[in-house]
């Protein structure tokens, strides 16, 4: 006959065998082991939380791999699985990652974008008689918006280093300090970064960024490795559902819209003037045209 208490204690032997054998596979692990080591708490109590930590050294790896907000792997978007010890107890909480309070304070999500141009002020803009539509068109367009008028974004081509991105990217800041949710992309790095993501299931997060917040710059766009899939799949999905939505748009380019549409006409798989015209559509109904002409400032 077997005794109550021995098969108890045979259990619990079992039980705290088994819960070790969990704790040395998950240790050999780099990240886990760091993590532990930091909290300073006895193997034992460590050893009952090893699902746990497992998954907060995870969730730690994709934070040190991680490129920016729309790119997070994690459970919660912006925020890591983390432990803190409590006497002989260990509590887990999710903290908010330093993208997450980035996106917080500024209310701009940026793609690939130059530090300059993530800085980029209105205060700062040099003001000369070649930029006096463009200045006219921002205070026109900031007293609009702000009053809740639907206003139409600008397409602005220039040549490179004219101060086009600069300027729109001051004007995005500007709108994000006043509460609207701002995208700022560089069209061509984008691209190659979705390409990159086929495979990751944030693809579509990017794009749900992108086609739903209040105020989007598409900067450079005519400068990218033009397929079918980035013109149509890409760039018109945005364009569609922005139109639809009646979201401010903004374009820099080196091309007119005239110009822009050759070149969107022209793929790796041949020429398709139908589908270029589709989407220079929707961007004219998105934009008023402006070409800046002025000399090489090296900030666009």
């Amino acid at each position: 006959m077997i005794n109550g208490s021995s098969f108890v204690k045979k259990s619990k032997k079992a039980i705290n065998d088994e819960l070790r054998r969990d704790f040395v596979l998950a240790s050999s692990d780099e990240t886990f082991k760091k993590l532990c080591n930091r909290l300073k708490c006895d193997e034992e109590i460590l050893m009952k939380y090893t699902s746990k930590l497992t998954d907060s050294a995870c969730e730690l790896k994709n934070c040190s791999r991680c490129k920016g907000l729309s790119y997070c792997k994690n459970a919660v978007k912006g925020h890591v699985y983390f432990p803190t010890v409590t006497k002989d107890f260990i509590e887990f909480s999710y903290k908010s990652c330093k993208y997450f309070k980035e996106k917080k304070k500024n209310n701009t999500i940026f793609f690939e974008t130059p530090k300059m141009l993530m800085n980029a002020s209105l205060s700062e803009l040099i003001t000369e008689k070649e930029r006096a539509n463009i200045l006219k068109y921002i205070k026109d367009f900031l007293k609009k918006k702000v009053n809740g008028e639907t206003v139409k974004g600008l397409y602005l081509s220039g040549s490179f280093g004219s101060g086009k991105s600069y300027i729109l990217s001051a004007l995005l800041n500007e709108l994000s300090l006043k509460g609207y949710k701002c995208v700022n992309i560089n069209y061509p790095l984008l691209l190659n970064k979705l390409k990159a993501s086929f495979s990751d299931y944030n693809y579509n997060d990017v794009m749900e960024e992108i086609m739903t917040c209040d105020v989007l710059l598409i900067d450079d766009i005519g400068a990218e490795n033009n397929s079918p899939w980035s013109r149509d799949e890409v760039l018109g999905t945005i364009l569609q559902y922005r139109m639809d939505s009646d979201l401010t748009t903004f374009f820099t380019s080196n091309f007119t819209i005239n110009e822009l549409e050759t070149e969107l006409s022209e793929t790796n798989k041949g020429t398709d003037l139908i589908k270029a015209r589709r989407i220079i559509e929707r961007i004219k109904y998105l934009t008023v045209e402006d070409k800046l002409i002025s000399k090489d400032k090296r900030v666009s």
